[in-house]
């Protein structure tokens, strides 16, 4: 059978799909005329990509490496794997939510409110948004780290002002201009969230385009090299896992410091994967054919995750001992482990050019997360939860007001004024990948009660798209990463390892978040449900937009560049 026509009659049923008259309040999101909204502007390679380049950024070129120097390849590699099903489990929860309702608006939160209850949306929300502001930052960091491959002369502060102000500042006397334009970072992506969002998504499959191809590029490199195929025709194969070896002891001897080598980078290996799979639920309202580009976005993500995250790790692990010096938290932080690997291969001017590709990247992931983060509180605005200002959108369809707000937390880069930046680079990663372990601990409850609510109104057969293996993998999935946020921060348990710093970033999102949601519960008030009964949820409403929006996919033959 065609393919498209078979999506296309899927695509006809869902449109002939009757909704009955349900209460609409989850529906009217408080919007005005003089706000302006949001447009479907992104197409499906845009927002397969957008999560991509969200997913590929510093915590694979840079992050890996600090995995690597403190755990060893073995709990690097088998880290990357057990992320990847996890991620992916997320993704296809999302998904099948996302896919269902996909209005103009529509964040994460509001499924929380919707089928948790509001004060845990409201937290959720602000927790949300907080990390993703806190990437920008993260991202500048990295830039500077990766900037110290090509010099060190230049003291950090230098490079995070000019990532910062860059746009605005003209020809420096005292640097190449080649070098002031490629660590334009943050500029760069605020200019790119203000324009419309066509604009916005084309730049960043680009943006996105040049890390898939350069880590295709290094996986391949990867392979030569193992081979020996390089200048020296030294054919290292698997010589790192044998000498320094597979493990790095962690904290203890034996196999309990292997274990706590593969748990340890487990965490560790979180920041390469936050805040990237709801990308695509957080594109679901801007996007063209939601119910089609959405399941396609999700069942496509595993293979990327795979072949680039797995993939990078066995090629690091293979390329780079772990006890190389200039790895980050090793040394000088002065370098990403490819490069350190293509270096220590005798390849000449890869090295450089990879380097230049990390900055890329750093650039692209920047520009995604500044989008979630903008929409993040554009939709909270528009469901009550943020103040008014921020659902104010040009005549683009951008929200240009979340976007200023959500860029002002790029400050944070000024950190390594008074730190190191590898310091620094570990400090707001851990904030932001427990904020994030948090938040996705309640997106697996938000889905199980979706799933309730949907088997209990008997519409199973009719979504758009199921998750697969529910609700155990679901129910596995929360165990582990419950797990994982709990246990984030256990090295600064133990004897002569407790410090100060480690101990605040692993552990600050806790209160914060317990803050915001019961200082919102008593805003509320006390009497309200602390969580909403399964025969009170609403799965029907708002879904005349959706239909409308499925019925024009249908009318123009459901193709989609």
């Amino acid at each position: 059978m065609d393919i498209e026509a078979k999506s296309s009659g899927r695509d006809a049923e869902l449109a002939s799909q009757h909704v009955p008259n349900v209460d609409l309040k989850f529906h009217d999101f408080e919007r005005t005329v003089e706000d302006g909204n949001v447009e479907r502007g992104l197409k499906s390679r845009h927002i397969q990509l957008i999560a991509l380049g969200g997913t590929i950024g510093t915590g694979l070129f840079i992050g890996s490496g600090g995995v690597l120097a403190e755990t060893g390849p073995a709990p690097l590699l088998i880290s990357y794997l057990i992320m990847s099903a996890l991620v992916w489990i997320l993704t296809l929860d999302l998904a099948e939510m996302a896919s269902w309702l996909p209005l103009r608006g529509m964040t994460i939160p509001y499924l929380v409110q919707r089928f948790v209850e509001p004060s845990l949306a409201f937290a959720f929300g602000w927790n949300y948004w907080f990390a993703y502001s806190m990437i920008p930052p993260a991202e500048a960091t990295a830039s500077a780290v990766i900037m110290e491959y090509w010099t060190t002369a230049v003291p950090p502060a230098v490079w995070i002002t000019i990532i910062i102000v860059g746009e605005n500042c003209g020809p420096c006397p005292n640097f190449p201009l080649w070098l002031i334009t490629d660590v334009r970072v943050l500029a760069v992506c605020v200019l790119l969230n203000l324009m419309a969002v066509k604009y916005y998504g084309e730049v960043e499959f680009w943006f996105a385009s040049v890390k898939v191809i350069a880590i295709l590029v290094l996986l391949i490199i990867g392979i030569v090299i193992f081979f020996g195929g390089t200048p020296t025709h030294d054919r290292i194969g698997f010589r790192y896992w044998v000498h320094p070896g597979s493990f790095k002891f962690f904290l203890k001897d034996g196999n309990t410091g292997k274990f706590l080598a593969v748990w340890d980078a487990l965490i560790r290996a979180g920041f390469s994967y936050i805040l990237s799979p709801e990308i695509i639920a957080n594109t679901a309202g801007e996007c063209e054919a939601p119910r089609r580009n959405i399941p396609k976005a999700a069942r496509r993500y595993i293979w990327r995750l795979l072949l680039f995250y797995v993939g990078g790790a066995l090629v690091i692990g293979v390329i780079v001992p772990y006890n190389d010096k200039r790895l980050l938290g090793a040394g000088n932080a002065s370098a990403s482990p490819f490069v350190i690997g293509i270096h220590n291969a005798g390849i000449p001017v890869l090295d450089h050019i990879l380097n230049a590709v990390a900055l890329t990247a750093a650039w692209s992931a920047g520009n995604s997360q500044l989008y979630s983060a903008s929409r993040m509180l554009y939709g909270m605005a528009c469901n009550g939860k943020a103040p008014k200002i921020f659902r104010r959108c040009n005549r683009w369809g951008v929200p240009y007001m979340a976007v200023l707000a959500s860029s002002l937390l790029s400050l944070f880069a000024y950190l390594n004024l008074s730190s190191n930046g590898a310091d620094v680079f570990v400090w707001l990663t851990t904030i932001i990948t427990v904020s994030g372990m948090i938040n996705w601990n309640i997106i697996l409850i938000t889905y199980l009660r979706f799933r309730a609510a949907v088997n209990l109104n008997g519409i199973g057969h009719k979504l758009p798209f199921r998750s697969p293996l529910q609700p155990y993998s679901t129910y596995s999935t929360l165990m582990i990463l419950s797990l994982m946020c709990i246990t984030n921060g256990f090295a600064v348990f133990f004897p002569h390892n407790f410090s100060p710093a480690k101990f605040v970033t692993s552990y600050a999102s806790f209160p914060i978040f317990l803050i915001l949601y019961l200082g919102h519960r008593l805003w509320a008030g006390w009497k309200t449900a602390w969580i909403m009964p399964i025969t009170e949820l609403d799965v029907m409403s708002g879904l005349e937009e959706v239909e409308e929006t499925t019925r024009r996919d249908v009318d123009s033959g459901g193709h989609f560049g």
